[in-house]
């Protein structure tokens, strides 16, 4: 079983965690730029930050035998931050390299105008580079922000194909399949959804344009929910290439449109020592 979990923070995970995640058949990941859960007082620390993203976790995933790529953005929380606004000016720079996938997260927090402001200018700039964009929906009134990010998306003028809204629930779900937008649910231990819940959603909505993650961080949160989600999928019926479509296709063909997905690059078999098993 292949995995491809594409919404995880690998910045605040062990390498332990790498370990379980590829005996579990987590093969490629994209970590999108977040909030580290401590307010970032200047832009070197976001500039610090990219670059780890750009550098050191995909060099430590590939010990593990993951594909580590990125999406880079002014997350909505600190988009409310004047200190951070200087962010939107350094990033168009980052969004050039070659491991960025998407632009995000972006979108709303805590729907202030500020928060809209920075989410319209990032939409602008993943139309300039032709990259997709990764949304991040509230968590506070989460119906009334996911239909304010679908209208801020149309009137960007940016084809829903291009853009994965995530953090869905069954509340949310719908507007966003009509939309035509991709749909991201996050499979947590206590809050957001869970795998019962997330096959539910599923056998009522289908297989296509559905992705799903771990959006495992710094709190409360699991990086193997992607293989229980997997696994509950098979129990219930679906058939491994249902579950191929949703935990591998589905996030290939979302991210494979910024034309640099590489999933090639895997290392051979790891140790799991940090060292890389040559072959030959």
């Amino acid at each position: 079983m292949r995995i491809f979990d594409p919404h995880i923070h690998m910045t605040s995970r062990t390498t332990d965690d790498y370990q379980r995640m590829h005996a579990a058949g987590v093969r490629a990941v994209v970590e999108p730029a977040f909030w580290l859960g401590q307010p970032r007082t200047n832009v070197g620390s976001f500039l610090d930050y990219f670059d780890a993203l750009l550098g050191w976790e995909p060099y430590r995933a590939a010990q593990y035998g993951i594909r580590h790529h990125c999406a880079l953005a002014l997350n909505p929380k600190e988009a409310n931050d004047p200190r951070c606004a200087g962010v939107l000016a350094e990033l168009p720079r980052y969004l050039l390299k070659d491991s960025v996938v998407a632009v995000g997260e972006v979108g709303y927090d805590s729907m202030t105008a500020e928060e809209e402001r920075a989410f319209e200018a990032q939409l602008a700039m993943a139309q300039e580079n032709d990259l997709p964009v990764l949304v991040h929906t509230p968590h506070r009134d989460k119906v009334t922000g996911t239909r304010r990010t679908l209208d801020v998306v149309r009137a960007a003028g940016t084809a829903p194909e291009r853009v994965l809204v995530d953090h869905l629930n069954e509340l949310t779900v719908g507007m966003v399949a009509d939309s035509g937008c991709w749909m991201g649910f996050s499979i947590y231990p206590d809050t957001k959804m869970d795998p019962d819940r997330m096959v539910a959603v599923l056998k009522e909505h289908g297989t296509a344009r559905m992705l799903v993650n771990s959006a495992a961080d710094w709190g409360r949160s699991d990086p193997l929910k992607t293989r229980e989600v997997a696994d509950v999928m098979l129990a219930a019926g679906f058939g491994e290439d249902d579950v191929e479509q949703v935990l591998w296709r589905n996030p290939v063909a979302f991210y494979g449109q910024s034309g640099r997905l590489d999933l090639e690059a895997v290392p051979a078999d790891p140790d799991y020592a940090g060292n890389t098993i040559k072959r030959g």
